[in-house]
């Protein structure tokens, strides 16, 4: 069963127009995944594997 990407900060489905998934900048192990609201609020979010944070 595959799971759906969703937003490392509010968790949010990743579908609509404007989200992202990046590597995380620290370790790059992480894909990270941002909504576009949390882009556009600069809502703050943390790589589960290496504790980096970042807006």
């Amino acid at each position: 069963m595959r799971q759906e990407k969703r937003c490392v900060s509010c968790g949010l489905v990743l579908k609509q127009r404007g989200a992202t998934s990046f590597p995380c900048p620290n370790c790059g192990e992480v894909t990270l995944g941002r909504c576009r609201r949390c882009r556009d609020q600069g809502v703050a979010y943390a790589c589960p594997a290496c504790g980096f944070r970042g807006p």
